[in-house]
């Protein structure tokens, strides 16, 4: 990965094995002058990061690929149900203050509004609770449902999209979060959500190598 810093011996072990891999790992010891328990780590964190690839009574061999090609491949891998968080959902009816008042105690941007049978009609951002409030409406009786935003016009994803493919979304809508739903016959069912802060929460542990 390009965020791997590797130190002298990991470079020296990449030369080494780009130019004589397959490459056993005595081999590579014994060209280092250092014992193959030595060397298990640096092996482990190369292999693990993608630089070098491992085959039974093989050896080592150089996969070739750049720092950037591998944390495109890594970032490949990261799909939403291992990052997505527990949606904050509200009913349709509830009023626009007490939306306001969900969303500061939740410490959240977004709400997910709901229907009677729990299944997804709207999404409430802070811009739309916002803008509501700078009118004249008494927000104790308007209902979220006449300001929120409604199907089918709601950008969502599956818990198996890709976190990479979330994250365009986010950016080609400009929005905060995404409901992450389950199609069932009746329609969507709220299942969790993907914002901002769980794709960074992605990107640190992709840095750290977790």
């Amino acid at each position: 990965m390009s965020t791997i810093e590797l130190n002298k011996r990991q470079e020296q072990i990449l030369e080494i094995v780009k130019e004589n891999g397959p490459i056993t790992g005595e081999q590579i010891a014994e060209r280092l002058k250092l014992t193959r328990a030595t060397l298990r780590p640096d092996l482990a964190i190369l292999t693990m990061a993608g630089f070098l690839d491992a085959r039974p009574r093989v050896g080592y061999f150089y996969t070739g690929k750049s720092g950037v090609q591998l944390l495109t491949e890594n970032l490949n891998k990261l799909v939403v149900k291992d990052y997505q968080s527990i949606p904050v959902v509200v009913n349709e009816n509830m009023s626009v203050y007490d939306a306001i008042v969900t969303m500061f105690l939740e410490d959240v941007g977004t709400l997910f509004v709901v229907d009677q049978q729990s299944l997804l009609v709207g999404v409430l951002s802070r811009k739309d609770l916002l803008r509501a409030s700078i009118g004249k409406q008494e927000l104790t009786t308007l209902p979220v449902n006449i300001i929120m935003t409604r199907m089918p016009n709601i950008t969502m994803c599956s818990k198996e999209d890709l976190l990479i493919d979330v994250a365009q979304k986010l950016i080609d809508k400009q929005i905060d979060a995404l409901p992450v739903v389950k199609e069932t016959d009746k329609g969507f069912e709220v299942v969790g959500r993907v914002t901002k802060t769980n794709l960074t929460k992605a990107l640190v542990a992709l840095a750290n190598n977790d």
